[in-house]
């Protein structure tokens, strides 16, 4: 008896599944690594990105990954653990795509052998948990309070630095993130850590801000003649717009007398004079407003010694409240005094090309302001991309208050630990746990390959210096990137912070389990009639076909049609 046919998808679907598109995913997610791996390092190269509009040039993993616009289903995944480990940690963004990518290689070679995927996966999972635990056990602790700890957070934001563009002047960005971070509250919202670019001037040139600093808002005529420094001044915040209405342009009042239209003129002026009058009886001297504020009202403070600005960002009128202590009001009626906030010192100042209004001397300040200067617009921006990662590793070291050596020597330690652990096991899940232990070895390799030592003599050197127990510290040989051979990374302050290597270990493995778990991959075609309705051929007459003449065209020589717009219709 002949079977029907059974058709489950639309007309068009492809389908893949089995061992070879478990091998193609695979093979997508290690061409992305070897675009990636380059970058990793303080000898790392750069990439320059291109998209048609903008040029990018940058090292950071998580931000080349981003330009890059994978399209391909699986390799996405890898996009996806970068902008985790970007929002998570801030640093290690480039580790984990490599360090993924390796983990899928060595799973490669074991699913051509014929181990199915989910042995593989699970092996992963249990040299994950072997590996965390060791990973606790190595960390060293330290207390971030006091000024004896200070030089540690700088160390490790040092090291956070060695791999980017700013590196020649490590130790200066250093001191600035360690000083940006320490001067927030308990919650260490970065978010008010604001960091200003200024084109020009030299690196050296950048500065941090005990306060608040931000770019002269748009000003109407009249600021000319207001004070640019006052020293204790108090500072009004406002979120209320101090100009003159303009009428809509459909707009209609109708009067029956001439003298109506003054009494209207008059009261938008009461209004607005009621405004500044409230403004002036606060006692403030500076007033920031979110909303614009006038010509008339620039005019006005400027007569009575106030300084004004208007249309002052969100996040700039954020850290203004935490760093004078100011209330942000929304009515002037009733303002009491205690919504005023002080300062030490403001101060209008030429940065650059660019005025910059300042406010320092804050005793409650629990935010800061870096100003970045630099040459070219890509290397500002490139310099931010830097200065925040070593920003977030202050702060993650701050919350984990533990460390372990960096320059791939506690990947080599871990790596030891999961070859003796896979001695102990029988089975397929052996191989697999060695291949996991070799992956972890692709970190100290590939900083060699960067630095353009011979990969292969170091990670020897690194595997036998690991596995002499007797000789002390041995566990925190590393890289020597400028030097070439191996060194005791944490007696020469490599450090990274613990939380960096965990979440990478996990992200790295959990995007492997990932691929490996795929075993059939569904593309649905676009339907051709959403196309052309997209297109704009929607509707019961879009598939018909029209000649150059148009509806003209297709009407010649009808009966009763004598003239019609298309050429033909005449």
């Amino acid at each position: 008896m002949i079977q029907p046919q059974l058709v489950l998808l639309r007309e068009g679907t492809d389908t893949s599944q089995g061992k070879p598109q478990l091998i193609s995913n695979i093979n997508a997610c290690i061409s992305i690594v070897d675009t990636v791996k380059s970058t990793l390092g303080p000898c790392g190269m750069d990439k320059l990105i291109h998209n048609g509009r903008d040029v990018q040039i940058s090292n950071d993993g998580a931000t080349i990954m981003n330009l890059l616009e994978i399209v391909h289903p699986a390799a996405k995944s890898l996009v996806d653990i970068a902008r985790a480990q970007d929002n998570e940690v801030g640093d290690g963004t480039t580790s984990v795509v490599v360090l993924a990518g390796e983990l899928l290689k060595e799973s490669k070679q074991c699913v051509e052998d014929g181990i199915a995927p989910q042995v593989i996966v699970k092996a992963y999972r249990n040299s994950l948990s072997i590996a965390i635990k060791a990973l606790d056990e190595l960390c060293v602790p330290f207390k971030a309070e006091g000024n004896s700890n200070e030089e540690n957070l700088i160390r490790c934001a040092e090291t956070a630095l060695n791999s980017k563009l700013i590196n020649t002047e490590r130790r200066f960005f250093a001191e600035m993130a360690v000083k940006a971070v320490m001067a927030l509250n308990e919650d260490m919202n970065l978010d008010l850590i604001g960091i200003k670019k200024v084109a020009g001037g030299s690196m050296r040139d950048s500065m941090l801000v005990d306060g608040v600093a931000f770019k002269k808002t748009f000003s109407y005529a009249g600021f000319e003649q207001q004070r640019k420094k006052f020293d204790n001044p108090k500072v009004l915040l406002l979120n209320v717009e101090l100009e003159l209405k303009a009428e809509k342009d459909n707009a209609e009042v109708r009067l029956k007398d001439p003298k109506q239209y003054q009494s209207i003129v008059d009261a938008e002026w009461k209004i607005i004079f009621d405004k500044l009058d409230k403004c002036v009886a606060t006692g403030a001297n500076v007033v920031l407003s979110r909303l614009p504020i006038g010509d008339l009202a620039t005019q006005y403070f400027a007569d009575r010694d106030i300084f004004c600005a208007g249309r002052v960002a969100n996040d700039d009128m954020t850290r203004m409240c935490m760093a004078t202590g100011g209330v942000v009001q929304s009515t002037l009626n009733n303002v009491p005094a205690g919504v005023l906030g002080t300062c030490g010192t403001f101060e209008e100042r030429q940065v650059g090309t660019e005025r910059f209004n300042f406010f320092t001397g804050c005793k409650s300040s629990k935010t800061s302001t870096v100003i970045l200067r630099g040459g070219a617009q890509q290397f500002i921006e490139e310099a931010d991309r830097s200065l925040h990662d070593a920003i977030c590793i202050v702060k993650r070291a701050i919350k984990t208050g533990s460390v372990v050596g960096g320059g791939g020597a506690i990947e080599m330690e871990l790596s030891k630990k999961l070859r003796e652990y896979s001695r102990t096991i029988k089975g397929k899940e052996q191989m697999v746990v060695s291949g996991y232990a070799r992956a972890l070895e692709i970190i100290p390799r590939q900083l060699a390959e960067n630095a353009g030592h011979d990969s292969t003599d170091t990670v020897n050197k690194l595997r036998q210096k690991h596995y002499v127990t007797s000789e002390k510290d041995s566990q925190w040989y590393g890289v020597d990137i400028f030097n070439g051979g191996v060194c005791d990374t944490f007696a020469n302050f490599v450090w990274e912070p613990t939380l960096v290597k965990r979440n990478a270990l996990q992200s790295a493995t959990e995007a492997a389990c990932l691929i490996l778990s795929i075993d059939e991959t569904v593309t649905n075609p676009e339907s051709d009639a959403a196309k052309k309705q997209a297109v704009g051929g929607g509707g019961r007459g879009g598939n018909m076909a029209m000649s150059k003449a148009g509806m003209g065209g297709m009407f010649a020589g009808a009966p009763g049609v004598t003239r019609m717009k298309g050429g033909r219709g005449k």
